[in-house]
């Protein structure tokens, strides 16, 4: 029950009154109204996050209590997925890990297909390897099915989400809200509901965060020394999370305002990252961390005009997976600023398409269906770096700078410096813009105005409905795979089955006994079978003269909601946007999955493939 005492209705009334009587006499909309009570209430409390509350408290509820339900929330957004099938770059962290259990001191000794051809796992993974680590433990103990992998990886997860809550207590009023942002948006359910890196490394990277700043206020060298290992350990999961370092001595340097010991804490990520470079040289012939260091940039060199769309592609990833900062966006800017934006969007667009029309055209994208969505994501990833903007702005503290250089650290990284923009990258600033929006509504008076925190519950809830839709339809698109392999075994029982693709697929179909295609080596012989997924990537079409028969094969998406699909009239790409599309999911009618295959009728070898045709991953 949320009760008052008689001062804080009193102020309440003061703060209602005194907005009112600053409010323009002309006459104006309910909402409008409303407006102008929050921002008289932020005048009223100019130092949001550093000063009490005016006395506006929700009693009897504790944080036990608001982690009590955080973590029953994380249950049922993902428990209903963990029979999910393995996807995308799942395999590769399962045969890792795999691979650790036989021989714990050489994750990446072995040799695959995942590109064209046979070539070491050293250097095709750009991941370090403490989550395969992580991943073997969980194997050794429970075994490697989908579930019990899953429900492992339920566990960082959960430290995820209740870190986030526990950072937020340090920068707003509203931790709840901000872990609530955190948690319901796709870039979250959608990361968390695979067994690949990014959900381990974030879950380290915000506890590292919290150890650190509980250090550097209390003195206590013992926590800035935890802080040290969990920055290395979330390096070594990610190589990402070595950004911690400059992003955590920018914000002590601005917080102590002169350098101290604590300098000399950050050393020790930095070194252990280094030992892992001479490890891996002396294990493999190269230095992995350089080898991902390498591939970077390499996207922008292949068109002058990919550089000018990164910006725009990253503002959508942002605003996709981070879907509260639209849902909330009514009540977190005035109607003016919602409407300029959409204008400039518009005038954007129209100058866009006038230098670069032909090379959109090639995308071969039906703009119809498309340009209304992807303006409404470019539109939320532009809200949450103008929070970044508008919160260093008016607080010009330590903390409003810390969070400001952590979301544009990783929009920067997103867009220009990772080696393809997709969610899984912009995933580390979703807890930032959680918490850049609780201080929005903190400034415009959440605490004393019950309609504003009915709507802010009601955008959040409607925030984590998109997102478990989309975590559906990626599950849905996950299983496709494994429904297909175990069809193709029950068709050609005793027959030599080959296959092109990669991702999941791969995983079941050469956990049921078929074969990659080596594009280099591989022969293969009349009668042969060859099952080309179209969904996919580093896909070549034989020629038609060495094929007797294709049969088509297709699965039926049930959700009008995609995350990576290359139809042409959507082309979502939540794991690859430069392969796929500039939406992280896309709404839609689902084209189902297509599988061809095809009879050989003569030997056929790697002379008679055709260049390749499609992206790099």
């Amino acid at each position: 029950m949320i009760t008052w005492d008689g001062r804080e209705l009193q102020d309440l009334q003061n703060l209602r009154t005194a907005a009112l009587s600053k409010a323009p006499r002309s006459r104006m909309t309910a909402d409008e109204s409303l407006h102008a009570v929050q921002v008289s209430e932020s005048a009223a409390d100019s130092s949001a996050s550093s000063q009490p509350s005016l006395g506006f408290r929700l009693r009897h509820w504790s944080s036990a209590q608001s982690m009590g339900l955080l973590t029953a929330a994380t249950l049922l957004c993902l428990l209903p997925f963990s029979g999910k099938a393995f996807n995308v770059d799942d395999p590769l962290f399962l045969w890792s890990a795999q691979q650790i259990v036989r021989h714990p001191l050489d994750p990446f000794g072995f040799r695959l297909i995942w590109d064209t051809t046979l070539s070491p796992m050293s250097e095709i993974t750009l991941n370090p390897p403490l989550a395969c680590y992580y991943a073997a433990a969980i194997g050794a103990i429970a075994g490697w099915s989908e579930r019990a992998q899953h429900l492992g990886f339920l566990l960082p997860a959960l430290a995820m989400v209740v870190g986030a809550y526990r950072l937020a207590r340090r920068f707003t009023r509203s931790p709840l809200i901000a872990a609530a942002a955190t948690l319901l948006t796709p870039g979250t359910l959608v990361s968390a509901t695979s067994v690949m890196c990014d959900t381990m490394m974030l879950a380290l990277w915000i506890w590292a965060i919290i150890v650190w700043l509980e250090g550097l206020e209390s003195g206590k060298q013992r926590l800035l020394l935890a802080s040290s290992f969990l920055m290395a350990a979330a390096a070594l999961t990610k190589y990402f999370a070595i950004c911690l370092v400059p992003l955590l001595f920018a914000y002590s340097a601005a917080k102590q305002r002169r350098l101290g010991r604590w300098a000399w804490y950050f050393v020790l990520p930095v070194f252990l990252l280094a030992g892992y470079q001479l490890w891996t040289r002396a294990l493999y012939g190269h230095a992995m961390f350089s080898l991902a260091l390498g591939s970077s940039p390499q996207r922008l060199t292949h068109a002058w005009y990919l550089i000018l769309m990164a910006p725009a592609v990253c503002a959508s990833f942002i605003g996709g997976c981070a879907l509260p900062a639209l849902t909330l966006a009514p009540l977190l800017w005035p109607r003016r600023y919602i409407l300029t934006v959409i204008l400039l969007e518009g005038i954007l667009a129209a100058v866009g398409w006038a230098i670069m029309g032909s090379h959109l055209a090639a995308f071969q994208l039906e703009w119809k269906i498309v340009g209304p969505q992807l303006a409404l994501h470019v539109a939320a990833g532009v809200c949450v770096l103008a929070l970044a903007v508008a919160d260093l702005h008016k607080q010009r503290d330590a903390d409003s700078l810390f969070l400001a250089l952590w979301v544009f650290g990783t929009f920067v990284f997103t867009a220009f410096l990772n080696w393809i923009i997709n969610a899984r990258s912009v995933l580390p600033l979703i807890p930032a813009a959680g918490i850049l929006l609780a201080r929005r509504l903190d400034s415009l008076g959440i605490a004393s105005l019950k309609p504003l925190r009915t709507k802010v519950a009601a955008a959040l809830l409607a925030s984590g409905f998109v997102s478990f839709w989309a975590a559906r339809a990626d599950a849905d698109w996950a299983d496709s795979a494994r429904q297909v392999a175990r069809m193709v075994q029950q068709r050609t029982k005793n027959e030599a089955v080959w296959f092109e693709g990669h991702w999941g697929f791969q995983y079941y179909m050469q956990q049921l006994g078929m074969h990659p295609l080596d594009f280099n080596k591989s022969v293969l012989s009349n009668g042969d079978l060859l099952v080309i997924p179209s969904n996919n990537y580093d896909i070549r079409h034989l020629p038609r003269q060495v094929i007797t028969s294709d049969e088509l094969l297709e699965i039926k998406l049930p959700q009008p909601v995609m995350t990576m699909t290359t139809f042409p009239q959507l082309r979502a790409g939540f794991y690859a946007s430069s392969s796929h599309g500039p939406l992280p999911f896309a709404f839609g009618t689902a084209p189902p999955e297509q599988y061809h295959l095809l009879r050989i009728g003569s030997t056929t070898g790697p002379e008679q493939w055709p260049p390749r045709e499609s992206m790099p991953r």
